[in-house]
C-alpha cells in the first residue's frame, strides 16, 4: 500500500481513543517483545494524556497511520516519546513526517533541546537512522534515564 504523504494530517489527539489506543497497544507489544523490562520506557495511553505531553495522530483520509508525542522536561529542552507508524504505513515517509512535525513544535515551543531515547537493539536500526537523518546525534542519558547498554540516548539542539 502506498501512502500520499502529501495528504496527511496531524493533530492533537487523545492517546486514549480506540484507534489511538489500539495502535499504542501495538507499539508497547513491540517494546515489551524486545526491551528487557528494566529498560522499558514507552508510555502507555493514560501516561500520554498527562499535562505535560502533547501527543499527536498523523492520519491519512481520516485512517490513523502514525503517533508521535512531546513531553516537556524543563522550559528548554522536550523529549520525543512514543514514536509508533503502523506496519503497513513503513518506508513512506510518515514516520518522517511525524518527527519533522515535532521537531518543528518543539521549536514553537522555545525549546533549545529535543531528546530521546530507542533501543539499541537491531530491531531499532530504523527508527535510530531516521533520527540521525533529521539531525539527532548520539548523547548521553538525559532527564531521569540510567546508562544502560540497551538503550540510545540522541538530542537535536534547536535554533530559536
Amino acid at each position: 500500500m502506498s501512502v500520499p504523504r502529501a495528504h496527511a494530517e496531524i493533530s492533537i489527539a487523545d492517546p486514549r481513543a480506540g484507534d489511538v489506543r489500539r495502535l499504542l497497544e501495538r507499539h508497547l507489544a513491540f517494546a515489551h517483545s524486545q526491551v528487557p523490562a528494566q529498560d522499558r520506557h514507552a508510555l502507555g495511553a493514560d501516561a500520554l494524556a498527562d499535562p505535560d505531553v502533547e501527543f499527536y495522530a498523523l492520519r491519512v483520509g481520516g485512517e490513523l497511520l502514525a503517533v508521535g508525542a512531546l513531553r516537556k522536561l524543563d522550559d528548554e529542552h522536550a523529549e520525543v516519546k512514543s514514536m509508533h507508524t503502523a506496519e503497513h504505513a513503513r518506508r513512506q515517509g510518515i514516520g518522517r513526517a511525524m518527527i519533522e512535525h515535532l521537531i518543528a513544535v518543539a521549536r514553537e515551543r522555545g525549546y533549545r533541546r529535543l531528546s530521546l531515547e530507542t533501543g539499541a537493539m537491531e530491531e531499532f536500526a530504523p527508527a535510530r537512522s531516521l533520527y540521525a537523518a533529521v539531525g539527532f546525534t548520539p548523547c548521553e542519558p538525559f532527564g531521569d534515564y540510567s546508562p544502560s547498554r540497551n538503550s540510545i540516548f540522541m538530542t537535536l539542539a534547536l535554533d530559536r
